[in-house]
């Protein structure tokens, strides 16, 4: 069993149908607005669940799901290959790791929960060798046109290398080719406009996809994302780890998921 301690905050991997229901309740109310309901796909069963809560209340404050993949082969069970073509990604021969449903409290701003999230995530990646973190970043709603200097400056400054790059397959995208061209203006615009958590895999060197799928069942623009591990700058690993080592923070112990 995951759990681990700061002066205020644990986390812990769900361990019961009702951890997953929590969850999905949480999801509901970030993704979606409200507490009437339940964010919930076939996925969930699948993956491992990372909850973050108040060590003093037991409020849920941040989650999100984990599926392990042993290598590209498998990456048409991912949750992103519902929307993308992954066939270039098939040819990968280590581990990978698909980050999904990301979201923390929008009535919290505690910069701790992000670090406790990223050190739960650095502990897997090493004890499991993986080399590939990806996974869907979402933007709000479905009108490209709000996003275009996000998608101007993803275009000119963060695509994938060709060799990986997910080919489209929904019906309904924005290519980036249709983003504007950078100037100062777009450029301040699209970085005020980037999700915050795009924000911290691109400081890692994360790169994305050609292209924004739109959902309207999560009222999203989703864009493939994706990190190489080889490609994190050292500084930023080395404090990645620290945050592994911190008081109060144990050994991970793997826990199954919950079916």
């Amino acid at each position: 069993m995951l759990q681990r301690k700061t002066r205020h905050l644990r986390s812990r991997f769900a361990e019961s149908l009702k951890d997953i229901e929590a969850a999905q309740r949480f999801r509901f109310a970030c993704f979606h607005g409200g507490n009437s309901g339940l964010d919930a796909d076939g996925f969930d069963a699948l993956c491992r669940h990372v909850l973050i809560e108040d060590q003093e209340t037991g409020a849920l404050l941040c989650t999100f799901r984990l599926f392990e993949l042993k290598d590209g082969a498998e990456i048409d069970q991912s949750y992103s290959a519902q929307f993308y073509d992954l066939t270039k990604l098939k040819a990968r021969k280590s581990p990978l790791l698909e980050i999904g449903r990301f979201c923390i409290s929008p009535e919290v701003s505690d910069p701790n929960i992000l670090r406790m999230a990223w050190a739960e995530i650095t502990r897997i990646v090493d004890a499991q060798s993986v080399e590939l973190l990806f996974g869907c970043s979402s933007f709000h709603g479905t009108d490209a046109s709000h996003h275009k200097e996000a998608f101007a400056l993803l275009k000119e400054r963060h695509l994938g290398p060709i060799h990986w790059m997910p080919e489209v397959k929904s019906p309904d995208v924005f290519e980036f080719a249709r983003a504007p061209k950078l100037d100062e203006a777009i450029v301040k615009r699209g970085l005020k406009g980037l999700p915050p958590l795009l924000r911290s895999y691109l400081a890692m060197g994360g790169w994305v996809s050609d292209h924004a799928v739109v959902d309207p069942l999560m009222n999203t623009l989703h864009v493939f994302t994706g990190i190489e591990i080889a490609n994190i700058p050292a500084v930023r690993k080395r404090l990645l780890r620290a945050d592994t080592k911190s008081p109060g923070i144990g050994a991970t112990t793997k826990a199954n998921p919950v079916s």
